[in-house]
């Protein structure tokens, strides 16, 4: 028996070319906050509801670590997930279109809390991200 239970996603690490671009990206167009910043190592905390996305520059000291930098070709993850409410998929698509984002229309998929309808686009840095409604 594991001495741990699982409660949630805590934070994801991304590696970016483009901090300022990658800041843009997920604060005003996918409303993350900033929680703190830590420019000694090129990371600065997201907060993305419950979790975090942390973005590490790759030119900073923690992200020289990670090797090359992503593109579409090398990726750091294959997306992350964040949970959305209310989930208008006409709205939704209007608005990331207008933001310049193309997205493809919704599709239900399975997640933490079941099937729901979710949609998919890229970062700045190719990294794929999912808005996911709730379940139902």
């Amino acid at each position: 028996m594991r001495p741990f239970n699982l409660q949630r996603l805590d934070h994801v690490v991304l590696r970016v070319r483009d901090m300022q671009n990658s800041l843009r990206f997920y604060t005003q167009i996918v409303g993350c906050d900033i929680a703190k910043q830590r420019p000694d190592l090129g990371l600065v905390h997201l907060r993305a509801g419950a979790s975090m996305i942390d973005l590490v520059d790759v030119n900073g000291v923690l992200g020289k670590k990670g090797g090359e930098a992503p593109d579409p070709h090398r990726q750091n993850v294959d997306h992350v997930c964040l949970c959305i409410d209310p989930f208008n998929e006409e709205a939704l698509l209007t608005y990331l279109r207008s933001q310049g984002i193309g997205v493809d229309p919704a599709e239900s998929r399975y997640g933490a809390e079941g099937d729901g309808p979710s949609i998919y686009f890229s970062d700045p840095d190719g990294n794929r991200v999912e808005l996911k409604g709730p379940a139902g």
